[in-house]
C-alpha cells in the first residue's frame, strides 16, 4: 500500500495579498480551512510547511501537524521538500503538495488526485476545471494545456503551462488547479533540476517539470475551487463560503 502525505506550503509574505493565510473566512483563518479539507480525505498525513511563526501558532492551536521550514525556499516545492527530506525521512510513496490559498477545495478532490497517483501513469498529476470566459485574459488564472480534450472524472496529458492563451496554441486550454501529486522519484527529481527558462520567465514552477521530460497528467473537474490571490479574491470567497 501506498504511503501518502499531504503537505500545505505556506507563507505570510505574498506580494498580492500579505498575510493571505491567516485571513478570516467564516470564523476560521484560510489555512485552517485548507488543513481541514486535506483531513477530511483521509488519504494521509497531513502537515502544514512554514517559515512564519504565526502560522505555526495558529495551526497547532487547533491541534494541527505544522512543521518550521528554512525561509530561504525559492518555491513551495523546494519547501514541501524539506519536510518530506527531514521530517518523514523521504518515506512517503506519494506526496501531494497542496496550495493552503484554496479554502473551499472539496475532499473528494484530493481522493480523486491520490487514487489516480497510485495507478504509476504519471510523474505528476494536477487537476484542472472549465476555463471561463472571463477567466480568459485574466493573468491570476493559469491555464494548463492538454492534447486531448477532457471529460467528467478523466486525465489527459499536459503539454504546456502559461498565464495567456498564446497564439497558433492547437491544445485544449483549462482553468489549472494548484494541487500537484508527486511520485517520490519524481520529487526528488524535480528538485535537483535546476529553475528553468520557462519557469523563470512565466513564474510558474510546473514548467520545471515539462522542461526536463517528466511526465504532468491533468485530472477534469467539473467546477473549480477558487485560489484567492487578492483582496477581491478574498470577498468573493467569503461570499461563497458564507452560503454553505
Amino acid at each position: 500500500m501506498n504511503k501518502i502525505a499531504i503537505i500545505i506550503p505556506s507563507r505570510l509574505n505574498a506580494q498580492r495579498l500579505p498575510n493571505k493565510p491567516l485571513k478570516i473566512i467564516n470564523n476560521k483563518e484560510m489555512i485552517l480551512h485548507v488543513y481541514d479539507s486535506a483531513i477530511k480525505a483521509k488519504v494521509g498525513e497531513v502537515f502544514v510547511a512554514t517559515p512564519d511563526q504565526k502560522i505555526i501558532e495558529t495551526v497547532k492551536k487547533k491541534g494541527g501537524n505544522v512543521i518550521k521550514t528554512s525561509d530561504s525556499h525559492k518555491t513551495g516545492t523546494d519547501r514541501i521538500y524539506e519536510v518530506f527530506e527531514k521530517t518523514l525521512k523521504s518515506e512517503p510513496d506519494i506526496i501531494i503538495n497542496l496550495q493552503g490559498d484554496m479554502p473551499n477545495l472539496d475532499p473528494k478532490e484530493i481522493v480523486f488526485l491520490s487514487n489516480y497517483l497510485k495507478k504509476g501513469l504519471c510523474d505528476i498529476a494536477t487537476l484542472a476545471a472549465i476555463l471561463k470566459n472571463d477567466e480568459v485574459n485574466d493573468q491570476n488564472v493559469v491555464k494548463v494545456f492538454t492534447k486531448q480534450e477532457m471529460k467528467k472524472s478523466t486525465f489527459s496529458v499536459a503539454s504546456d503551462f502559461h498565464r495567456n492563451i498564446t497564439n497558433g496554441q492547437n491544445d485544449f486550454a483549462y482553468h489549472h488547479i494548484g494541487i500537484y501529486g508527486f511520485t517520490k522519484k519524481a520529487l526528488i527529481k524535480y528538485v535537483n533540476q535546476n529553475r528553468s527558462k520557462l519557469e523563470l520567465e512565466r513564474n510558474l514552477e510546473q514548467l520545471r517539470a515539462l522542461e526536463n521530460q517528466m511526465s504532468v497528467h491533468v485530472g477534469f473537474l467539473e467546477s473549480s475551487p477558487l485560489s484567492v490571490d487578492t483582496e477581491e479574491d478574498l470577498i468573493e470567497i467569503k461570499k461563497l463560503m458564507n452560503k454553505l
